[in-house]
């Protein structure tokens, strides 16, 4: 099973790579005060999965009915750093892990969208990987960054995604044909999409 995208301690909490995939053995406790359905275009994305690996870090991913955090289609993620780290820390050592991730995965690309007058990022990327058959895993995500303090008023980053994934040579040529007409509706949306409001 891959790594879980999550923000990883590199001093201050920033954010590292791993294709997403939730741990059977975790549980989902709204460990935010994001309990959830989040609704996005229309659809209800449900609480499935949720971690605590620091005292800073919170990670929380959210499905629609009937799939599973092992094996998605559709995922939404909201993940909170604090401790310092600023948006483009974060934007910065993602694309960094990214870059690396270039030696052994033919298929990624990103581009970053910086909006500075709201102190906001998004980050766009294609990643894969593949299965003990051989055959392709392809997950397109897109994150947006803005700035975020907790209940204790201390600062850091919230982390709110979308992520669609393809299993199997032919699933993931339909969705890498499909992404050129689905990115900037999703992105478009995504970016107009009132952030979660963690309860104190």
């Amino acid at each position: 099973m891959a790594a879980n995208l999550s923000f990883s301690r590199l001093g201050l909490a920033l954010l590292a790579f791993g294709l997403t995939a939730a741990s059977a053995f975790a549980q989902a406790t709204d460990r935010l005060g994001v309990p959830g359905p989040i609704d996005f275009e229309g659809e209800a994305y449900v609480l499935a999965w949720s971690s605590q690996p620091s005292a800073n870090y919170i990670k929380q991913e959210y499905l629609p009915a009937g799939q599973s955090a092992e094996r998605y289609e559709q995922m939404i993620l909201v993940e909170t750093a604090t401790g310092g780290v600023a948006v483009m820390d974060a934007v910065r050592a993602q694309v960094n892990m990214l870059n690396q991730r270039k030696a052994t995965d033919p298929l990624v690309n990103m581009e970053v969208i910086q909006n500075e007058a709201a102190g906001e990022a998004l980050l766009d990327f294609i990643v894969s990987s593949k299965d003990k058959d051989g055959q392709y895993i392809v997950e397109w995500n897109a994150y947006r960054y803005a700035r975020y303090s907790d209940a204790g008023g201390n600062k850091g980053v919230m982390l709110f995604g979308i992520s669609r994934r393809a299993y199997g040579n032919d699933a993931a040529k339909a969705l890498l044909t499909q992404l050129k007409g689905l990115r900037p509706g999703r992105i478009k949306a995504l970016t107009q999409v009132s952030l979660p409001r963690p309860a104190p």
